[in-house]
This record gives C-alpha cells, sequence and structure tokens, in this order.
C-alpha cells in the first residue's frame, strides 16, 4: 500500500491510502478519541490498526481476557474483517492476544506464575546486561541515563503514566543497546512488551505515591559509582520487589475493571 493522508474532522479522522500500482483508493476511518498523534501510521492498515487496538490494551480500555470480537473492532475502526483479523494476529505474535479454538481473539489474561517468570527472566536479562559494560567506557551511557532520569522526573510530576512507563522502559534498555547486543535487547524488549499492560495497570494505581525515581535511582547511583556488580542487583532486586504488587493490581484489574 502507498503512503496515508489525514484529512481533519470534528468527529473522525480519515485516511487516505492508495495502491501506487492498481491505483485503488480506500478511506479508512478512525475515531478520534481512538487516535494517538504520537502513533504513525504504519504503510498497511493491519499494522496501523494493530497499534490501535495495542493501546487500548495497555491504557485499559480493552481488560485482560476481554474478548476481542471481529464485527465490533470492524464497527469501532470502520473497515472490513480481513485486516482486522491480521492486525490481531500480528498481536498474537507480541504475546498481548491469544486466539482460542471456536471462540476468537481476546486481551492476553496472564496467570500469577506467568508474570512471576516473565519478570523474573526480564530482572536476570536485565542484570546481565549490566554487568556486559565491564571493561567499557560508560560515560555516554551515564550521560543518556542521567537525560532519562530528568525526563521522568517531569513525567511523574505531570503524572504522565504513558510518558512514565515509555521513557523507564528505555532507560533499562540502555546498556544493552549501548553495548550493541541486538540479541539481548530484542529478547528484552520482547518480555517488556508481554507485560506492558501489567505496567501500565500497576502505575495508573500506584506512581502518585511513588517517588520518581524508585525503579531507577539505585541503579544509576550503582553506575555513577562504578559498581556494576551492585547495579546488577540493584536492578534485579528493584524488578522482583514489585512484582507482588504487580501481581495485585493486575488482579484487580481483571477481575473488577480497575484501570
Amino acid at each position: 500500500m502507498g503512503g496515508a493522508s489525514r484529512l481533519s474532522s470534528s468527529v473522525s479522522a480519515r485516511f487516505v491510502f492508495q495502491c501506487p500500482s492498481c491505483h485503488i483508493v480506500t478511506f479508512f476511518f478512525m475515531p478520534l478519541d481512538d487516535f494517538h498523534l504520537q502513533a504513525k501510521a504504519p504503510a498497511t492498515i493491519p499494522y496501523f490498526l494493530k497499534e490501535q487496538v495495542r493501546e487500548l490494551i495497555i491504557d485499559g480500555r480493552f481488560r485482560p481476557g476481554q474478548p476481542l470480537r471481529e464485527q465490533e473492532l470492524e464497527q469501532r475502526f470502520g473497515t472490513s474483517r480481513s485486516p482486522i483479523r491480521e492486525a490481531l494476529r500480528l498481536l498474537e505474535l507480541t504475546g498481548l492476544v491469544v486466539h482460542v479454538q471456536r471462540k476468537g481473539f481476546r486481551v492476553r489474561r496472564y496467570s500469577e506464575v506467568e508474570i512471576r517468570q516473565i519478570y523474573a527472566l526480564r530482572a536476570e536479562l536485565a542484570a546481565y546486561s549490566l554487568l556486559q559494560l565491564a571493561n567499557l567506557n560508560f560515560d555516554k551511557l551515564l550521560e543518556s541515563m542521567r537525560a532519562y532520569d530528568r525526563v521522568l522526573a517531569r513525567a511523574h510530576l505531570d503524572q504522565d503514566v504513558r510518558a512514565y512507563a515509555g521513557n523507564l522502559r528505555d532507560f533499562h534498555l540502555l546498556a544493552a543497546r549501548f553495548t550493541a547486543n541486538t540479541p539481548l535487547e530484542d529478547a528484552l524488549s520482547r518480555l517488556y512488551e508481554q507485560v506492558e499492560p501489567t505496567r501500565h495497570i500497576y502505575l495508573r494505581h500506584a506512581m502518585s505515591q511513588l517517588p520518581y525515581d524508585a525503579f531507577h535511582a539505585k541503579v544509576l547511583h550503582a553506575i555513577t559509582d562504578g559498581d556494576l556488580p551492585r547495579a546488577a542487583a540493584m536492578t534485579r532486586s528493584d524488578v522482583l520487589a514489585t512484582v507482588v504488587n504487580i501481581v495485585q493490581v493486575y488482579e484487580m484489574a481483571a477481575g473488577d475493571g480497575l484501570s
């Protein structure tokens, strides 16, 4: 498919897709209350829809375990069933959505064991990424971490869960990126993506009660001191210490509609 242009409307955003080879034009309408300006429309409708459904899952409007009925999504996004189904299959690959035989797609609902396992694995990989900094000059990494610290402080002051969660995630991926360990970065990114709804649910519930640097201060101080083993240990303990509360709030959201 070719590029997309957006025409303003008081009710919906209209996207126009034109195939450069066949010259067929497709009109696609998106309700403005579901349209996030920071999300760029990918080259095809299914990928665009995937990003929109992902946002609805992460921000809590689609709850854990909620059925994702294709007909309802067709009406919501004003498009046909084929791109909806493809978008859901793409989300299934990320781990955010599951497909149940003869029941269709639904938002993935993690068990307590699954949440603990994913966070434990993430903790180990994040700790490992910091240990890989040994024998490297990581002054530039520290500059980046301090810049993220300032951004996180601002997001916390504004109580902007989306900005805070996204920048905290990027902060903890910095070491893997700095060492150019692409397989490690990919593995960590996928683990983050799988449990992204749990992070947002927890932060919506608890962020106002926590200091802005609750999840990175100890790590930053240890790296500043050049103590990588301590930084790795702090990363591991910070992640694992939070899991109990994450599980509790997630179960409330899945059962009672907390968001």
